[in-house]
């Protein structure tokens, strides 16, 4: 009989059934850091679950308490979440959305969390139950939990199907509304460039009538555009049928060239007839300005290449706009950050700087690192002091006992409350084992 391998040991050496234990060995491992980690968040919960101050002294925008998970959990301080994400290396978003479930386990669904505890359940099949019944009374929600909880052996997809005729069963009404709302939440998403194909993926809700045409239209031009290769060179002559249709989706953006290609014209366009305002930002190495092979990052798009900007702005409009050199440094006297400053530090640093915050975004909060002193020194706002944080994590920064010092141009030093430190530059968030503040 194989000796039973020992944990993390070289796997090189194991043979078929070592290989197979291990692996047995190493889910229930991880069942049981899952579960461990439940029961941190948990108790961060219940180390905030009062109230910071009396009514009366309630600060605005300071820490409150907000109901996470559904009816019957217990409510936790907003802003403590903050640090609690941090220590996760997460977006407070993220670390919120798992309390949130962990609340719903313990105080909603007692069955499923003790087989969560047992390690007879992975804890993302959990949460994905406790999130189902979230909009449920507790009566309710207990409904699901005894039906589901004895089928966790049998599959998370056997789980999650019982759990879903559950919720629905649980409350009719409920999910006759909730279907009916659902036909207000159709949308149109694309998401960020891949870094290797320089594709997007456009990704669209739609009633099912709408999706019927669009796929018809789709492949309507797609046939026009293969009877048409002059119009796409940017496609090979051995091209599939997949890269037809991504096409055609791309024509459909562009409704006269459409139209004048289904009609059999000569010459349409491609790419656009109509003229278009836009406004770009790209960012270019200096190696790009002097003609050395370069890489543009363009705000919303990621990385592209310098050739390829040309496509990008088909046929718009297109004013040139100074250069903004990065480099530059300026500072007021005044507290409100000019527009000036804003522009350069949201261009060094892409959107939110607190800890793991990964929102790319303009619509942000602009903070003085180092405290505006009204009666202080002159030139006290301008690059040197300006960090764009979100609205939650301002307050965070500003009502609990955060500090931050701006190092450099983009790149800041963060302590927490509890003495975590990290380092945030334009490049990610890092995890110091040390500091000073």
């Amino acid at each position: 009989m194989s000796k039973p391998p020992t944990a993390f040991a070289d796997v090189e050496d194991f043979d078929a059934a070592q290989t197979l234990a291990a692996a047995e060995q190493a889910v229930r491992d991880r069942r049981a850091l899952e579960a461990h980690e439940v029961k941190l968040g948990l108790r961060w919960a219940d180390l905030h679950a009062t109230q910071p101050h009396e009514p009366e002294r309630s600060v605005r925008g300071g820490v409150k308490l907000v109901q996470l998970g559904g009816e019957g959990t217990p409510k936790v301080q907003d802003l403590a979440i903050c640090e609690l994400a941090i220590a996760r290396s997460q977006h407070t978003h993220a670390t919120r959305a798992f309390l949130a479930d962990a609340l719903d386990l313990r105080h909603r669904l007692p069955e499923l969390y003790d087989a969560l505890r047992g390690g007879q359940v992975d804890l993302w099949v959990a949460r994905k139950v406790a999130s189902m019944t979230r909009k449920l009374c507790p009566g309710a929600a207990g409904l699901v939990d005894r039906a589901v909880t004895p089928a966790v052996a049998q599959g998370p997809g056997r789980v999650l199907s019982i759990a879903e005729a559950k919720v629905i069963e649980a409350d009719t009404a409920q999910a006759r509304t909730e279907r009916e709302e659902g036909r207000r939440k159709r949308y149109v998403a694309i998401t960020p460039t891949d870094e290797e194909t320089g594709l997007r993926t456009v990704i669209a809700a739609v009633v099912p009538a709408d999706a019927v045409w669009l796929d018809a239209q789709v492949e309507r031009i797609a046939d026009a555009l293969d009877a048409r290769r002059d119009l796409i060179p940017d496609l090979p002559d051995d091209c599939t049928r997949d890269e037809l249709r991504s096409a055609a989706l791309g024509w459909l953006a562009h409704p006269e060239d459409v139209a004048a290609l289904l009609a059999g014209e000569e010459q349409p366009q491609g790419n656009g007839a109509t003229t278009r305002n836009a406004v770009v930002y790209v960012h270019l190495h200096q190696a790009a300005l002097e003609g050395a092979d370069a890489v543009a990052r363009v705000e919303g798009l990621g990385p592209q290449l310098v050739d390829e900007l040309a496509g990008l702005l088909g046929h718009a409009r297109v004013t040139v706009a100074p250069v903004i050199d990065l480099a530059d440094q300026a500072s007021v006297n005044g507290y409100e950050h000019p527009q000036k400053v804003r522009e350069r530090t949201l261009l060094r640093t892409i959107g939110d700087v607190f800890p793991h915050a990964s929102a790319i975004s303009r619509n942000v909060d602009f903070d003085h690192p180092d405290p505006y002193k009204p009666n202080g020194p002159p030139g006290q706002t301008g690059d040197h002091n300006a960090a764009p944080l979100g609205r939650r994590h301002h307050r965070a920064k500003t009502h609990l006992n955060y500090r931050v010092r701006q190092l450099g141009p983009g790149t800041y030093l963060w302590r927490t409350p509890h003495g975590l430190y990290r380092l945030v530059d334009p490049t990610g968030t890092y995890r110091l084992d040390t500091g000073q503040s």
